[in-house]
């Protein structure tokens, strides 16, 4: 059939447009690279029977109404607040950093008003906060820098956090409590039957089509779509003609522990200092399910691959704002999502833009009808 509307990328930006304009009554062609619907947050039950993510723990939390109502009209729901635990001078403590944290790792007996006071003492102010070395040692000081953010950050992003926007480690709070969950969010839970199950959901409309296995450069010339929302690299949908935009990258290494019915105490531990890997989940944790076994993996950031992170910092900043002044001449093209925004977005920050694309695009095509 004829389409209105070309969408390329099936994870969340793609997807949550392509029903919202399916439901306005737009034909809509979905089209990924991939073998599968569901971008990063996809997941599949493992050779063993257990759900795992395929490309690393997606866990959902948002303080949108609009976005988990949206989102509540494909899947119920299994509450899960996310914990997180670092393995610090061989102990295995809160992170975010709070209370527990500090006493433990220091031998102390503090209240909250105790802490604040600790940190006031230990931290070293900056002025101005530029990077996200300047965010953590102004707020807690140097030691807790050393053990919890440098090592993580030169894994994760391959730089040293002076080298980043203050913004990426602003993304992981400070607490003087105890609350020990990674996340504070109102709606914090898991899909009940997973992000693959909900996204089929999604894309199951009669004015959708969806073709897997589909290279938008090998049909960009062919296709008779009004519309094109692109959810892909920016830097790739102009043939790279500024050079490359820097992604940080990700293997996992997926391994089944037949006799082990439990590996760690919560879902994901961290390890800034020890080993090549940043982090460990497991994966029962994170679906409530039970197996005498378990499932985990461990992430390995890296420079080349598939590209997960924009990566915040000015030079990388100044490139993606040439792509932009391209993209912004596209008459018949939305760029929109993580790549094509060049954006670090949480999922429900995906889902909270394409919300918000539906309605502009929705006049755009008016007026073209017009």
């Amino acid at each position: 059939m004829n389409h209105d509307i070309l969408v390329v990328g099936a994870g969340f930006a793609g997807s949550v447009l392509s029903e919202r304009m399916a439901s306005l009554g737009y034909k809509v062609r979905v089209i990924d690279r991939r073998s599968h619907i569901g971008g990063n947050a996809f997941d599949e039950a493992d050779s063993n029977g257990i759900l795992i993510h395929r490309y690393g723990p997606h866990i959902f939390h948002t303080n949108s109404a609009q976005v988990f109502d949206y989102l509540s009209l494909f899947t119920e729901w299994r509450p899960y607040e996310h914990r997180v635990l670092a393995s610090v001078d061989g102990q295995l403590v809160p992170i975010p950093i709070n209370l527990d944290t500090v006493n433990r790792l220091y031998n102390l007996n503090l209240d909250e008003a105790g802490l604040v006071a600790f940190f006031e003492k230990v931290r070293e102010p900056r002025d101005p906060i530029k990077t996200s070395e300047d965010v953590i040692v102004n707020t807690v000081g140097w030691d807790l820098y050393k053990k919890f953010y440098r090592g993580y950050t030169r894994k994760q992003w391959g730089l040293d956090p002076s080298e980043l926007f203050a913004s990426v480690a602003s993304r992981v709070p400070v607490r003087t409590n105890r609350d020990d969950r990674y996340f504070t969010d109102t709606y914090q839970s898991m899909p009940k039957k997973g992000y693959t199950y909900m996204f089929s959901k999604m894309l199951d409309h009669p004015n959708i089509s969806v073709d897997l296995n589909t290279d938008f450069e090998t049909i960009r010339d062919k296709t008779n779509a009004r519309h094109v929302v692109y959810s892909g690299q920016i830097d790739e949908y102009f043939r790279n003609c500024h050079g490359k935009l820097p992604y940080r990258c990700l293997t996992f290494e997926h391994e089944h522990l037949p006799s082990v019915e439990q590996f760690q105490p919560v879902g994901t531990v961290n390890y800034p200092n020890d080993h090549e890997y940043t982090r460990i989940t497991e994966f029962k944790h994170l679906t409530g399910e039970t197996h005498s076994g378990t499932s985990i993996v461990r992430e390995y950031p890296q420079a080349t691959g598939d590209p997960y992170y924009p990566i915040p910092r000015p030079e990388n900043d100044i490139l993606f704002k040439k792509y932009q002044t391209l993209a912004e001449k596209e008459e018949n093209v939305t760029f929109l999502g993580r790549l094509a925004q060049y954006r670090y977005y949480n999922m429900d920050q995906v889902v909270g833009a394409a919300l918000s694309a539906v309605e502009g695009l929705r006049k755009r095509l008016e007026e073209v009808n017009a």
